[in-house]
Order: structure tokens, then sequence, then C-alpha cells
């Protein structure tokens, strides 16, 4: 814990594969991808690293990092405009830095099923982890910001690329729409750093809610202004009603290994924005929107529930299925309360495990079947007993079954929830119980319904796809059983969350 730019190595380590790869003849398959594999294998480990010597008492300010950078000059011969190359991690961070890492290293090895290209594919896939770890590690908002476009780049090209039938389109949606929540970001990053002469997430904090010196006063109107504007710029991202038709056509066009990562990781920038920027900066503003934030939990809960259940491609089903989860969140946060607060981040780290193990069987079924339709996949339990299991119980853990750790965030989002709005509460848990009828009715649908196929002859999960499913079921079920292993660390960001909102 006490190298020197650990963070840094962190980040940055996959920038080496990128390097190697540079050098691979493209005509190699086996060693670019061998190569693309192992080059997101440091990065899982520091993480892994950083977070068990966190659990045995490490301090995570010993691997804050500083940097002198860049110095836009002088206001008033009193303020200097500068932004630090600045790296951290507090406890929230850290378990996003953990997912990212393990959760790319699944992706990568899920991208055997990749069939062109591979050299830029895994090249592209390095760069968007680059990008993803740094958002998490990032301790200033431009920073932030530079990582976050470099999410966007790679993640054009590996959808537009490397994705299905209508790929291009999916790609041009995904990056209109984050390109415009992109934009409204940077309107908020360079009004706070043109009043405060910082974009430094700490000292920000301290000018917003204790008035310290600013450079020019910022009014009570000004903040919720640039409130709603994080709002809708995360918003796109979470995605919260009705900024989600782009996800929808990227969870179905692109290959299943990126929709891993977009699902698993990308969406959850939007839920991390949210909490560290909104509530972390704006906690006054923020208590004022929190109940409409719960109200559009709600309707994403019910929306994506309702449109899930007629859906008969099953990509759609985890699509609109993604959309209804990351209504919970919103429940969470609108609670705003210990339980509420808590139930969202589990909610962000479990929906992650879970999508990216549903994702990565529904390639595994692709690639044998070439088909998601749900009438044609009927008796898929026959062919694929392996893969029809670890599906099922996927849809388990999603719709919430004790032991796992879906019902430990959904429990958690609706007690917060409960304790301050008990009617909308109320209403909301319909969509828990839709949840569990959309999934089974297309879980069931095509491991036990009628055979419209044969099946004979398909090979079921081999060796090395069990790699990615027993890593991501096991980490579903041990924080459904020991919830502590997420909850203990998370005790001293939300005691700071609602410290700042007064609670």
């Amino acid at each position: 814990m006490n190298m020197e730019n650990f963070l840094s190595i962190l980040v940055f380590s996959p920038l080496l594969g990128i390097a190697i790869l540079a050098l691979i003849p493209k005509h190699k398959e086996d060693t670019i991808k061998l190569i693309g594999f192992l080059a997101t294998l440091p990065a899982a480990v520091f993480a892994l690293v950083a977070f068990f010597q966190y659990r045995a008492g490490s301090n995570l300010a010993l691997l804050a990092e500083k940097v002198h950078w860049v110095q836009f000059g002088r206001f008033k011969d009193e303020f200097i405009y500068s932004v630090d190359y600045e790296l951290g991690v507090d406890e929230f961070s850290l378990i996003m830095v953990v997912l990212t890492a393990v959760v790319a290293s699944l992706a990568a090895l899920a991208s055997i099923h990749i069939k062109k290209e591979w050299k830029g594919y895994f090249m592209l896939f390095l760069l968007l982890e680059v990008g993803m770890l740094g958002v998490f590690t990032a301790q200033n908002l431009i920073l932030f910001f530079i990582f976050f476009e470099i999410t966007l780049v790679p993640m054009f090209f590996l959808i537009g690329k490397w994705g299905y039938f209508d790929k291009e389109k999916a790609a041009y949606s995904f990056l209109v729409y984050n390109g415009l929540g992109s934009a409204i970001l940077l309107i908020v990053i360079m009004i706070l750093f043109a009043r405060t002469g910082t974009s430094n997430i700490e000292a920000l904090k301290y000018f917003m809610n204790n008035e310290g010196e600013l450079i020019a006063p910022i009014s009570d109107a000004a903040k919720f202004g640039m409130l709603i504007a994080l709002v809708v710029a995360f918003g796109v991202k979470l995605p919260i009603f009705p900024l989600h038709t782009w996800m929808l056509k990227v969870h179905v066009e692109a290959p299943p290994s990126i929709v891993m990562i977009h699902s698993g990781i990308l969406l959850k920038i939007g839920a991390f924005g949210l909490i560290r920027f909104g509530m972390g900066i704006f906690p006054d503003q923020f208590e004022e929107i929190a109940g409409i934030l719960a109200v559009l939990g709600v309707i994403n809960l019910l929306y994506g529930a309702y449109l899930a259940f007629i859906q008969s491609d099953f990509k759609m089903v985890l699509a609109y299925s993604s959309i209804s989860h990351m209504g919970i969140v919103l429940i969470g946060l609108g609670a705003l309360n210990e339980a509420g607060i808590q139930g969202a981040i589990f909610q962000v780290v479990s929906h992650g495990l879970i999508s990216a193990l549903l994702f990565f069987l529904v390639g595994v079924i692709y690639e044998r079947t070439h088909t998601t339709t749900i009438n044609n996949l009927g008796g898929l339990a026959k062919g694929m007993p392996i893969t029809a299991g670890f599906l099922l119980a996927g849809a388990m853990a999603s719709l919430g079954l004790p032991g796992m750790s879906g019902f430990v965030s959904e429990f958690m989002a609706f007690m917060g929830l409960f304790k301050e709005m008990p009617v909308l509460a109320a209403v909301g848990t319909i969509g828990i119980i839709m949840t569990a009828v959309y999934l089974l009715r297309a879980v069931l649908g095509m491991t036990f319904g009628k055979a419209e196929r044969e099946f004979a002859g398909i090979t079921d999960l081999r060796a090395v796809e069990m790699i990615p499913v027993l890593t991501l079921m096991g980490l579903i079920v041990l924080i459904g059983v020991y919830p502590s292993l997420l909850s203990e660390p998370l005790q001293h960001t939300i005691k700071t969350i609602m410290q700042g909102i007064g609670g």
C-alpha cells in the first residue's frame, strides 16, 4: 500500500498490453487473445491487493497521488487557476475499482468469441479499461472528465465495428447521447472551476458547503441549476427514463463481451457521479430533489419491468431489466437515509456482477445457436444443461432471491424508501414482483419451453468459459451470504454522505 505511484500503475497498467500488442503481427490470433487477457490481470491484482490490505487496516490516504500539472494563470494576482494530476480512492471508489478490474478481466476472457481483427479489438478494449479505472480514481473533476471521455472513443468503435447487424446505428446513438451528457457535464465543471479556481473534489465540497472564499459568488439558484445539469448528464449514463433509448440499442447490437463492460461498469458511472458529485458537492440541493429522484426510480423500475415482460428477444429482456434495476439505485438515493444509500451502492455492485454473468451466458448461447429469440431457444436445457442451470441461477440473483447479492441491495433500498415515503415504496414493490415474472417467463421459456429446434451435438460450457461463470456466480453468492464484505468498508463513506446532507 505504500508503493509510490501505486494508483497510477494500476490505472495505466493496460497500456503495457497495448504497447506489446502493437508489436504482434495481426494474424497471430492466439497470441493476441492471450496477451489481451493477460494485460488486464495486473490491474485486477493491484485492485484486490489494495482492497484486502485496506480490510487488514491499511489507510487508503496513503495511496493518494498529486503532481502539479497545468497552470492557467492568475486572477487579480490572488487566485491561481491550476489543475493537478490527482489520484486517490475512498472506500466506495475502491470497491468500484475492484469491480471494474475483475469484470474487465472476465470480459477479456469472454472475448474469445470475437471473430475478426483481434489486435485492434484488444487495443481498444485495454484503452477502455484505462478510462474506466481513471474515472473511479480521479480526484478532480477535470481529470475525471478526461478519463470519462477516454471511455467514449473505444466504446464507439467496439460497438460500431465488432457489433451485430445494426451496429453502426447503435454506435452513433451511444456517441450522440453520451456526447450530449458529456457537454452538459463539462459546462458544470467549467462554471465551478471559474468560480472557485479549483476542480479538486474535496475543495469543491468545502467551497459549496462552507462558503469558503470564492473568486465569484455562487447563488443557491445557480447551485440548484448545476445539480439539475449533473442529474441530466449522469442520468443519460445511468440511464434515467426517458434518457434510455440509446442503451437498448447498445445492449442488443454490441458484442456480449462489450455489453458485460457496458452494463456491468459503464452504466454505474452514472450512479457514481450522482453519489460522488451530486450528493457530495451539492448536498443541500440534492435533499430538495430527493423525492423527485425516488419517483423517477419507481418509474424506471415499473417501466423497465413492464416492457421486459413483453419482449421476445432475451437481450431486450436484459436491456429493459437493466433500466428497471437502475431504478432501485434511484430509489435508494431518493430515500436519503443510510439504509437507502447503502442499498443503492449495493445495487451498483450487485447489478454489475449479475448483468456481466447474464450477458456472458447470452454470448455463449448465441455462439452455439446464432439466436437469442426466446421461442427459438425452447428446450435449451436438453442440449446445454450446465448453461441453462447457470442462466436460471443468474435470473434468481437478478430477481432478488435471498442468499444472493440482488436480495441484499433491493431489501436495503426499499427499507430506506419505506422509512421516508411508504406509499411510493408500496407502489415500487409491484416492480419487484414483475421482475420475477418477466425473468422466469424468459428463462423458463428458453430452458424448459417447447423445443423448436434440435440441440443434439451443441457443446455446453467449455472449461475456459467456466472461469467467468464460476467467478461471477461465486461473488454474487458471497455478497449475498456475507454482505459485510461490502457494508463494513462502506460505513465511512455513507457516514460522510449523511453528515454532508445533515443526516
